[in-house]
């Protein structure tokens, strides 16, 4: 073969390549896979992919272009495992977009040190600490999920509801639990309860006696844990009921997994509160469910509604945009999510393709909410009152202020 035939060749299978690389859309997925939430990522990513593979059903973005969803592990916990993760996502598989993180501190660190340089649009279903509307992010971070300054409040009022005005505090000593105890404490303390006393704990050590200890000296029966079902939070509450220290357990979304009941016992855990961020009820919350449940997905999921959201927003936003390109993105998605236009529901994507062809503007109204974006890309919510019950986290309606 001569050169001009060789470079000739060379070119076509190029253009063919290319050609290739165009039929996908990269959405990439940041989740805690290992670590503090592990046992809760799974059905969180499984939410998104829902989300994808409908839209791929429907004949795909950008004229049946098709979404993929490459992922990297945060470990909930390291900043540098964050980093390395949305680095490789941004400058490795170049995705248009990411779903996630999950942990605060992973968000964090995944945007200050990847996504924001790349200018590349975040949507987190589950970091809730109120440090993420801190973000000087250029308009690129939001989230589906409700901040921790209104869990804490809700938190607050619920205990105070029931009578139970005195109670001690252990939080991660992370921007989740120290958010989160902040808004608990401030709230709780606004209302007449009184919080006897409240220490930081540092994640994924096999004691805290010490801690329990101080805590338990005070005399109050009830234990508020602001931690991780899978790591510090499940071995506070274990050593806790090992030294017969309290009576009442008391957890937030953190907290909220089976697995924590499997591993510490359903008999010692019956009774124990949490809250967690819930989806009120709109058309969506049951158009999902539906799907979720078709699709062998537990819809009750935490986090589970909140992930399909991102990644069906996130995807009518490319479409919304014309392009894969990350430039613009971001004021796409603030345009399909919030009002004014005509509603789109979960599922629905050839609808939304045809009118944002057509140049009519959409306004989706999820699985977990409606997504009308603060300035700082936040968003209101609801938050849901669980209790231990039969070795099963049971819902128990919205917690009303």
């Amino acid at each position: 073969m001569n050169k001009h035939v060789l470079a000739m060749a060379v070119a076509a299978s190029s253009v063919a390549l290319s050609g290739l690389a165009q039929a996908e859309v990269k959405v990439g997925f940041l989740g805690g896979f290992t670590g503090g939430i592990e046992s809760l990522t799974p059905p969180i990513f499984d939410g998104a992919q829902l989300a994808v593979s409908q839209v791929n059903e429907q004949g795909g973005v950008l004229d049946g272009q098709e979404i993929v969803m490459p992922t990297g592990d945060t470990t909930c916990s390291d900043a540098s495992a964050a980093s390395n993760a949305a680095d490789r996502m941004v400058n490795s598989e170049q995705v248009t977009a990411i779903v996630g993180a999950l942990c605060t501190g992973a968000t964090i660190a995944a945007a200050n040190n990847a996504a924001i340089p790349g200018g590349v649009t975040m949507v987190s279903p589950a970091s809730t600490a109120p440090a993420v509307s801190e973000l000087d992010d250029n308009d690129l971070v939001f989230r589906t999920v409700p901040s921790d300054a209104f869990q804490g409040e809700m938190l607050a009022t619920l205990l105070l509801d029931k009578g139970i005005e005195e109670v001690v505090v252990t939080y991660v000593n992370n921007d989740y639990g120290s958010g989160l105890a902040e808004a608990f404490t401030t709230a709780y303390e606004a209302g007449g309860g009184t919080v006897a006393e409240s220490l930081a704990h540092e994640d994924n050590r096999a004691d805290y006696r010490s801690e329990l200890g101080t805590l338990s000296a005070t005399g109050v029966p009830t234990l508020v844990v602001l931690a991780y079902a899978d790591t510090s939070g499940q071995t506070v509450l274990r050593q806790a009921y090992e030294s017969g220290m309290f009576t009442q357990y008391v957890g937030a979304d953190g907290m909220v997994g089976d697995s924590l009941i499997e591993a510490i016992g359903a008999d010692v855990l019956e009774g124990m509160i949490a809250t967690r961020p819930g989806s009120p009820e709109l058309p969506g919350t049951d158009i999902f469910r539906q799907a979720a449940q078709e699709a062998g997905i537990d819809p009750s999921a935490v986090f589970a509604a909140q992930a399909y959201d991102a990644a069906f927003l996130l995807a009518l936003a490319i479409e919304q945009n014309g392009s894969a390109e990350r430039e613009g993105l971001n004021e796409a998605l603030r345009s399909v999510a919030m009002a004014p236009g005509e509603v789109i529901l979960p599922g629905e994507w050839e609808k939304a393709v045809e009118l944002i062809a057509a140049g009519t503007e959409i306004d989706y109204q999820g699985a977990s909410g409606t997504h009308e974006f603060d300035e700082n890309g936040d968003v209101p919510g609801v938050v849901v009152e669980m209790v231990v019950e039969d070795g099963t986290f049971t819902s128990k309606g919205y917690i009303e202020k």
